[in-house]
């Protein structure tokens, strides 16, 4: 066996929640002393947190994966020979581009993730980086929007809307606003304020890949004529925080952000603000008031933010994985994109397997796949062994999915009919110990925890859906209170001003419908409530 002279330690939060950082700090004591040759590269997590953390050594036949590595199992390891790419150990795993897990992938947004070091302009370049950025620098802006257009790329956030028609209408907005101190000009704004349950693609990226998402945005700009853009960011992403500042800065230093773009003429000037701590500031609206320094509030709408956002300027908001998946599809084209998924479901997207899982991570997959699928072949099924009961997906506000929805195909359209939504592309599994009565209760206490408080459907909706669940696990008039909780939703739905009271019901409603024995009720006593 060869002398590895690159070793690849993860520097994401969760690998280091789970050790990476110890494990880092004790082999590069051991490198100093005994291979003082050897490279030590933190590099992003590929998203198989099921094995963080994840070691990699470079040789002849490529990157051998070895873990999860605990601090404790890192003596045996070198000592087995790690460094010469031992194949004998347990932790030993094979080539990191032959675990099934990683290989049934179609990974376009992530292709780079836990492969390069996300602060080296270099790799990124190496493996694709500025291609996309370069190509758009000649492009015309309508040209740029065109290719999104044809790319079908929709947004990742949630509402799922297609991004080039976003873009069109920024495009073509006059952006002189008389009196506005901002008259002439155009932003783009990056929601990074990841709050879904179980979501971490977001955060992975700005770990990971931090470039891929400045290059998306400075496209994104050079597409609708803004040249400044803030990424508003979940201030629990602390080292995400750390990775997008060092990584701006170091773009601004290499020429491929700030004035005068690779000797392009064209400016682009980029910015983190941090979020307020608030589940509504991921609203487009309430975390523009926030971006500018109000209380997060969700504003009417009439005027959209396309058309009157930041400070009153037309304005692109869209999701860190929209933003992402540009560079790629302007490098190889919008058809190219196209080509994966299904009818208007195109592209690929990153689900995250997360609560009661034996595989959690991140699966970038075309859309297509099962929920089924995912969660078997992928997840592996409940940590616990138990049989799975439902799944979330789509966060928070997301339906909770029966066994008899399992098989339905993971696209906007198809959850649609089932009457539920993929959101942010959260999965969340639970086996049969939960309590489906308490998640209700629980979805109604978020929205009443989380509510900005401006409509009275969310605001005190939320409040009075707690007390009536509360009344139904009690069997205190439990058919009459079951009425009331469907009449409570209706209100809720088409009564808020925004998605965060108005998707509440759904998995109320779910867990009602598909779970009655929860509530103490038969499947007919409960439609009422469904």
């Amino acid at each position: 066996m060869a002398e590895v002279h690159t070793v690849y330690v993860p520097r994401d939060t969760t690998a280091c929640s789970l050790g990476a950082e110890a494990i880092a700090q004790q082999l590069g004591r051991h490198l100093a002393m005994h291979s003082p040759d050897c490279r030590l590269v933190r590099n992003g997590s590929r998203g198989a947190f099921w094995l963080e953390p994840l070691l990699e050594v470079e040789t002849e036949q490529g990157r051998l994966a070895y873990g999860p590595v605990t601090p404790e199992q890192l003596p045996d390891l070198l000592a087995a020979g790690l460094l010469a790419g031992t194949t004998e150990h347990p932790l030993y795993l094979g080539p990191v581009d032959d675990i099934p897990w990683l290989r049934r992938q179609q990974r376009l947004t992530f292709a780079r993730a836990g492969v390069t070091d996300p602060l080296s302009i270099e790799d990124y370049r190496t493996h694709g980086g500025f291609v996309g950025l370069k190509k758009a620098l000649s492009m015309t802006p309508q040209a740029l929007v065109d290719e999104v257009k044809a790319s079908g790329l929709r947004g990742r956030g949630g509402a799922a809307f297609p991004a080039g028609i976003k873009w069109q209408t920024v495009l073509d907005a006059p952006a002189d606003n008389p009196g506005n101190p901002q008259s002439g000009r155009k932003f783009i704004v990056c929601n990074a304020d990841e709050g879904d349950s179980g979501t971490f693609a977001d955060r992975l990226v700005m770990e990971a890949d931090p470039y891929m998402l400045i290059e998306g945005m400075i496209i994104a700009g050079l597409a609708v004529g803004a040249d400044y853009g803030f990424i508003y960011l979940r201030s629990e992403y602390p080292l995400a925080h750390q990775v997008l500042q060092e990584a701006i800065t170091r773009a601004e230093q290499a020429g491929w952000l700030g004035a005068d773009m690779q000797g392009s003429g064209r400016d682009f000037q980029l910015e983190v603000r941090l979020g307020a701590g608030a589940y509504i500031c991921g609203e487009e609206t309430s975390l523009l008031d926030s971006l500018e320094g109000k209380r997060g509030m969700v504003r009417a709408k009439p005027p959209l933010p396309a058309l009157k956002g930041a400070f009153g300027q037309p304005t692109v908001v869209n999701n860190v994985l929209t933003l992402a998946a540009v560079p790629w599809i302007i490098d190889q084209g919008g058809q190219a994109y196209a080509n994966h998924g299904q009818g208007r479901s195109l592209g690929t997207m990153p689900f995250q397997l997360a609560g009661n899982i034996e595989r959690g991570g991140l699966v970038e997959l075309a859309f297509g796949p099962t929920l089924r699928e995912l969660v078997e072949d992928f997840g592996g099924g409940t940590r616990s062994g138990r049989p799975m009961q439902a799944i979330q997906v789509g966060g928070p506000l997301g339906a909770y999915l029966p066994a008899a929805q399992w098989d339905t195909s993971l696209d906007y359209e198809a959850f649609a009919e089932a009457g539920a939504v993929l959101g942010h592309g959260g999965v969340v599994v639970f086996d049969d110990t939960v309590d489906m009565a308490q998640q209700a209760r629980f979805a109604m206490e978020f929205c009443m925890v989380e509510s900005c408080g401006k409509c009275t459907p969310c605001r005190i909706g939320s409040v009075r859906g707690v007390e009536v669940i509360d009344r139904i696990i009690a069997d205190d008039n439990r058919a009459a209170q079951l009425d009331l909780l469907a009449e409570l939703c209706d209100t809720m739905e088409f009564g808020s001003l925004c998605a965060m009271g108005g998707m509440t019901p759904n998995p109320v409603r779910s867990a009602v419908e598909h779970f009655p024995d929860a509530f103490g009720v038969t499947p007919e006593s409960s439609a009422g409530a469904a």
